[in-house]
């Protein structure tokens, strides 16, 4: 199967959501409209979710929808070391935004730093951005082209 986009059963936007296989029997959903993600295996009483969201922040599992079929979508994190991350940021899913901010190359000295080892970047806080619910803006500011 090739990838290909879908509409968005969470946010309604047209051709926005990009579908990858993740086998030749299960996809995984993203929709880069309004950033959030799941995947086949991800269905209410078919998962244990109790289990996956020991490792979330509090503010993701109070985001997450639930679409028609059942998948449960979760707000998407974006961390690439070079370019930066992208993450849901607020105090609650109703205030809720994305946020961004750039990943800078550390200094000589950094890298000598045992805090800092097998790294090469770290985030620059003075670069902390707002984007509401523009997703894509969020992704296009640390540096990634969806073209």
């Amino acid at each position: 199967m090739t990838d290909k986009l879908t509409d968005c059963p969470i946010c309604l936007q047209k051709g926005a959501v990009y579908t990858t296989a993740i086998n030749e029997f299960h996809n995984s959903y993203l929709c880069l409209g309004c950033g959030f993600t799941t995947n086949d295996l991800m269905r209410e009483k078919e998962f244990d979710f109790e289990e996956y969201e020991k490792e979330l922040p509090q503010l993701y599992i109070d985001a997450k929808k639930i679409d028609s079929e059942g998948k449960v979508w979760y707000p998407n994190i974006v961390n690439i070391q070079d370019k930066g991350t992208v993450f849901l940021n607020g105090t609650s899913a109703e205030e809720a935004q994305w946020s961004a901010i750039k990943s800078i190359e550390l200094t000589k000295e950094e890298k000598e730093n045992p805090k800092f080892k097998g790294k090469t970047h770290k985030s620059d806080s003075s670069t902390l951005t707002d984007f509401g619910s523009d997703y894509l803006s969020a992704l296009e500011f640390i540096g990634i082209d969806i073209g």
